[in-house]
């Protein structure tokens, strides 16, 4: 089994409790619009990350981090893109790959909205960990924890980062 903490949004903005709640992790995953190579560079010395970049990130970001990745997780196959839409609206520029080649997992960010939803039509999850910086319209900060075993998805948790 394998625990993954999920994140999104951060905007160049460091909290110190996203070391908190992924510490029983076993991985972090930045599903991009990291803002700063400082923010990438605490939480890989804390857990092995896996990332993208967003839309907002620099070159410096772009050097190290795709703009889309695909990896297979404890028997599960993973897509993560910034921009990616939802069930239903799937951003253009990943459709395609979603019909032909669906993951059993997509991960999205970019539009700072919290969003887990199983897409019947291609036997996917989809989670949009909603967004953990301060920059934006949202709210709630938000953070997203998962285990992956054998290539099943459980102990979905939300957690919520009031200020």
């Amino acid at each position: 089994m394998t625990k993954i903490g999920l994140l999104s949004d951060t905007h160049g903005y460091w909290d110190e409790r996203y070391l908190h709640y992924f510490e029983p992790c076993d991985e972090i995953w930045h599903a991009g619009d990291i803002g700063t190579l400082e923010v990438a560079q605490q939480l890989a010395a804390f857990r092995p990350l896996r990332a993208v970049y967003g839309n907002i990130d620099g070159q410096d970001i772009r050097c190290l981090y795709p703009q889309t990745l695909r990896f297979t997780v404890d028997g599960a196959e993973v897509l993560m893109k910034h921009i990616g839409g939802y069930p239903g609206r799937y951003d253009p520029s990943i459709a395609g790959s979603l019909l032909t080649h669906p993951p059993k997992l997509f991960i999205s960010g970019h539009s700072h909205i919290l969003k887990i939803k199983y897409d019947k039509t291609l036997s996917m999850l989809h989670i949009n960990p909603g967004a953990a910086g301060k920059y934006g319209f949202h709210k709630v900060r938000t953070l997203v924890r998962f285990c992956i075993d054998n290539g099943n998805f459980s102990n979905l948790e939300v957690i919520e980062l009031s200020d």
